[in-house]
């Protein structure tokens, strides 16, 4: 009978790599990465870091060669399988910097499986910095302790969305002028899903109206008070 592995100290470093991980497979880290493990985390040959790649699942590795520009990780055995993610997309409207940072950051460690930025006629926002969002998203599943990293859309004009918008998937918006309770709502409509949340200032007239003309989608609401829209987004 195989021996159980040993689980690593809740002070093992943790990190995102691109490469497809598997028994044995020797990591090169550079980089950003190379100095968080050598110079914040004063990483020694022999000290453990756990892997995972978005592929394969969570690895165990140990540092096998340690220089102060980057540094070499041994994989010694699977922790875990890749999780399996709820089928569940958010389709939010970008809004300023440091918010749009911050839902990005929930929606990882929430669960979302994809993360759609739409465009709205009161989106504030001219330009998105999809790498910046996506560094961010690595950083919470890192720290949540996620094995399949959301997936990362390209922005997309609202008309476009609800024009190719797939039927079988239930698109569940977020209704100022009220909807369904959103529990009760998703409990109803079980299976592929998506929350679409509004920005700032919220949906037109003419954009509630395109929405609800949509076959999938269904008003919820998030209860009685008028929330930011980073927390419609989280909530």
């Amino acid at each position: 009978m195989a021996a159980t592995p040993a689980w690593p100290p809740d002070s093992t470093p943790r990190l995102f790599v691109e490469t497809p991980l598997s028994q044995g497979a020797a990591v090169s880290i550079e980089g950003g990465q190379a100095h968080y493990l050598a110079g914040v985390m004063r990483l020694k040959v022999g000290d453990p870091v756990l892997l995972f790649d978005d592929q394969t699942g969570e690895w165990l590795a140990e540092a096998s060669e340690v220089r102060k520009r980057d540094l070499t990780l041994t994989v010694t055995h699977r922790m875990h399988e890749r999780e399996a993610v709820p089928d569940l997309w958010l389709c939010a409207a970008p809004i300023k910097k440091g918010r749009i940072d911050w839902v990005a950051e929930k929606a990882c460690e929430l669960g979302v499986d994809r993360l759609v930025p739409v465009l709205t006629q009161r989106t504030i926002v001219d330009r998105l910095n999809l790498d910046r969002l996506r560094a961010h998203m690595i950083e919470a599943a890192e720290q949540c302790g996620r094995t399949a990293l959301p997936s990362l859309a390209e922005p997309v004009k609202l008309a476009a969305l609800l024009a190719d918008w797939p039927a079988e998937r239930a698109l569940f918006f977020a209704d100022e002028s009220g909807g369904v309770p959103a529990a009760e709502a998703m409990r109803a409509r079980p299976g592929p899903a998506a929350i679409l949340v509004g920005p700032e200032g919220g949906f037109t007239l003419a954009e509630r109206e395109a929405i609800r003309a949509c076959p999938a989608a269904v008003g919820i609401t998030l209860g009685p008070r008028i929330l930011r829209a980073e927390t419609a987004a989280a909530a």
